[in-house]
């Protein structure tokens, strides 16, 4: 295996890949939530690279990626077909966690040339309910603590004890800590901005490419039984739901998590 980080297409960026990859060798790209950057997806970058060519994205504004002025669903698929593009790839897997499975479902809908799969993580169709209340309170309950005074840091120690799954070692929690830690506070106003506008709902029925969700039996950010429905409407879905798991599935639990992608991506490849 081989690991390098780059700047593509103004994308920080880790690519793992076998030894002797070559242009048959598939991409599996690999999208963050909001309080993550490309170390959250470590188990897969170390334990899927053997065969694929896995690329972790630090989404705009993260790490050291170009932020964009303009932060939308729209400019996040933007910026991500960019970067496949300068990759040279005709079509990719996404792993989309959080609001990365969001931006992987927006990705599909906009470019579905450039999906060949889809592993949907810990995410959703749509943000909240049909009204703005939930949004609001949301809104205000991730920002009051900033507002407050706490640093990014004192954010994350705060926050991600409460999202993990009981199962999930310390030195999985402190990295995850300091993955949001290195946020800075106003792009992460910008982005839990973007996340409230999220709403695919009406067009999750026309996803018809390869699709395998991943629930946390203890995520209550993306509650299991929500990611259940979604798969029982569509017929070709794949649904696994991890034991123990909470909100930050594929690093909790990556071994769990990477067996389930490689039996997925068997049956495609």
């Amino acid at each position: 295996m081989r690991t390098t980080r780059s700047m593509l297409a103004g994308i920080d960026c880790v690519i793992s890949e076998p030894e002797f990859a070559d242009a048959t060798t598939s991409t599996i790209i690999c999208l963050h939530g909001i309080g993550g950057d490309d170390a959250s997806f470590a188990p897969q970058s170390e334990l899927l690279s053997d065969q694929y060519r896995v690329v972790v994205w630090n989404m705009p504004g993260y790490r050291d990626s170009d932020r964009l002025e303009q932060l939308s669903f729209q400019t996040l698929a933007n910026s991500l077909a960019k970067l496949l593009d300068t990759l040279d790839c005709e079509s990719v897997h996404i792993i989309g966690q959080s609001i990365g499975g969001m931006i992987a479902q927006e990705m599909f809908h906009r470019y579905p040339d450039k999906v060949k799969s889809l592993i949907l993580v810990a995410t959703t169709s749509a943000f909240g309910g049909r009204d703005d209340s939930f949004k609001n309170a949301f809104l205000e309950a991730r920002l009051s603590p900033l507002e407050s005074g706490m640093t990014m840091r004192q954010v994350a120690e705060s926050a991600m004890p409460s999202i993990v799954g009981s199962k999930t070692e310390q030195y999985l929690i402190t990295s995850a800590i300091n993955s949001m830690s290195a946020l800075g506070a106003n792009v992460y106003r910008q982005v839990l901005a973007c996340l409230v506008t999220f709403d695919r709902r009406e067009e999750w029925a026309l996803i018809n490419c390869p699709l395998c969700l991943v629930a946390g039996s203890e995520d209550t950010n993306s509650p299991a039984a929500t990611m259940k429905k979604m798969a029982e409407k569509l017929p070709h879905a794949e649904y696994h739901e991890i034991e123990g798991a909470g909100h930050l599935i594929n690093l909790e639990q990556g071994k769990a998590f990477n067996s389930i992608v490689k039996s997925f991506l068997h049956g495609i490849n």
